[in-house]
């Protein structure tokens, strides 16, 4: 295991040299930021959720926007004395001081690595001592979503080995077990187990647990910080997985949330994005094309409706690139499996404004269109890494791209095979019974290559779903009769229920608009 400390003993976690010329000072501690700490202390003490939130979300933003730009925050050491000198409560303080040098500035490498020892040393503690404190379920989704993301931008930067000085490569050495792959999934995996959420969430649909309905907050006066950090794992488990490029088992551990229902995951828009993207990203890499392209509809329509009200949040920017990057993984499902029918009228045009144009290029099967698909993937994927650390002893290369450039090969590999089945699907759209002879004739092949395109059709149309069935992809399916091809189209389900709700929606507003009327 990595060195870990208590917080008495950490070593000052700044670069003295960079900061010096801004007149940074890390035991500096203005009056704003002393009041702050004293508040939050007592109102995580008290179990005051609604203030906790707003002093994490609102205030922690206004002073790092109005005092620390571009520097870090006090020192834990010169804050600590004025809160009791509380273990917990500094290791919560430097797990909002890492994560704020990561948004503003460039973490040193021994700053990296210090921030590991600070989520080891926060994690032993929910997970092996009693921690009586409720906090809000957007600090704990931002603890499992950043301890993933620095996970990931430790694995980048380590991979960069070409510039690295004598003195990192040394430390790299010395911390080889810092954000190790294997500890990264221990501890998500142990926050699943250890909260026992798989069988609290199995409960709530026997109406045992009330764990969605309370917003997994526990209002009994118990801590809701174990259970909803096991809860976040299992989306944190599904994005280090795919990051690795193992989506089976990503799907497999967010199995337990029923994502075709609101939840907890719900709760926070980041992980409500997140989930879906990660989700749909995997689905799409598993051929499952129509369970991503419901799915990324959904989330899409979502955002389209809501993003108004997230105009002021610190996390507005990560919604606009995710919903970007989800409108181009929707363009790519669409054009490896059109099925326009499964996405609603508002998502079609905002997709076709952007994305029309190329779309029509990438069902032309060339290589303008493989180009695009290219170009697509690459600004759309997750930033995949190669988790392991590099050979000290051969020459220093750079390999980070390594990861990326395999999903892409593999990805782009599918899109060439699907290339040659882009003909056979006009056909089939024109005709509702055509012979064998015929077709082959018409796409200038003989029969058997004939029976081996088709028998390709139907294998790259159909995916295996998490539950093991075979699953169709296809707008267009056919079986062979007697040299005799009969076509059959599936038909759109026709859902009533959201027009009925906007009508329902629409009566209330009405009713209430007369009810404000007041009649002489």
């Amino acid at each position: 295991m990595a060195t870990t400390y208590d917080y008495e003993e950490a070593p000052a976690t700044y670069d003295e040299g960079r900061h010096q010329d801004l007149g940074y000072d890390p035991n500096f501690v203005p009056d704003s930021v002393k009041s702050f700490v004293v508040h939050l202390y007592r109102h995580i003490r008290e179990k005051n959720v609604y203030e906790i939130h707003q002093m994490y979300e609102i205030s922690f933003q206004t002073l790092s926007d109005r005092l620390f730009k571009d520097t870090p925050w006090p020192s834990v050491d010169a804050v600590a004395h004025y809160v009791d000198n509380d273990q917990v409560f500094c290791l919560l303080y430097r797990e909002m001081w890492f994560r704020h040098l990561y948004a503003r500035l460039s973490p040193t490498l021994k700053q990296r690595i210090d921030s590991w020892d600070n989520y080891c040393s926060l994690f032993q503690v929910v997970l092996h001592r009693v921690v009586n404190m409720q906090l809000p379920n957007q600090w704990l989704w931002d603890m499992v979503d950043e301890f993933v993301y620095q996970f990931q931008s430790f694995c980048q930067y380590r991979a960069k080995m070409k510039n690295k000085t004598e003195q990192e490569i040394s430390l790299l050495r010395q911390y080889d077990q810092a954000w190790n792959v294997y500890g990264v999934l221990n501890y998500l995996q142990a926050f699943v187990e250890k909260s026992n959420i798989i069988q609290i969430l199995k409960q709530e649909k026997e109406g045992l647990e009330q764990f969605t309905a309370t917003d997994g907050y526990d209002y009994s006066g118990g801590s809701n910080v174990l259970k909803v950090l096991g809860y976040f794992s299992m989306v944190g488990l599904l994005r280090v997985h795919c990051l690795l490029g193992d989506y089976q088992t990503g799907l497999k551990c967010l199995l337990p949330i029923d994502i075709s229902q609101q939840g907890v995951y719900t709760s926070v828009i980041g992980s409500h994005i997140a989930t879906i993207y990660h989700y749909g990203f995997a689905n799409l890499m598993l051929r499952r094309y129509v369970e991503a392209i419901r799915e990324f509809n959904k989330m899409l329509l979502y955002i389209y409706k809501t993003k108004q009200y997230h105009q002021k949040s610190p996390q507005y920017d990560q919604i606009l690139k995710k919903n970007e990057q989800m409108y181009a993984l929707l363009a790519i499902c669409l054009s490896l499996c059109p099925q326009v029918k499964l996405v609603d009228e508002t998502v079609n045009s905002q997709l076709r404004e952007k994305y029309g144009e190329k779309m029509a290029r990438m069902q032309r099967y060339d290589d303008e269109a493989f180009v695009i698909y290219d170009e697509l993937f690459s600004y759309a994927c997750p930033k995949f890494i190669t988790p392991s650390a590099p050979s000290f002893e051969e020459p220093l290369v750079n390999y980070n791209q390594d990861a990326y450039r395999l999903q892409l090969k593999l990805f782009l590999y599918e899109v060439k095979q699907q290339q040659l089945l882009s003909g056979v699907r006009t056909f089939l759209k024109v005709y509702s019974t055509i012979s064998l002879g015929k077709l082959a004739n018409y796409m200038e092949v003989d029969e058997p290559t004939l029976r081996t395109i088709l028998l390709t059709y139907k294998h790259k149309t159909h995916a295996v779903d998490s539950d093991g069935k075979i699953i169709s992809n296809a707008d267009v399916d056919f079986y062979i009769d007697d040299d005799m091809i009969h076509v059959v189209e599936s038909k759109a389900v026709k859902r009533y229920g959201d027009y009925f709700l906007r009508q329902i929606v629409k009566l209330e507003g009405v009713i209430n608009d007369m009810d404000r009327i007041k009649l002489e």
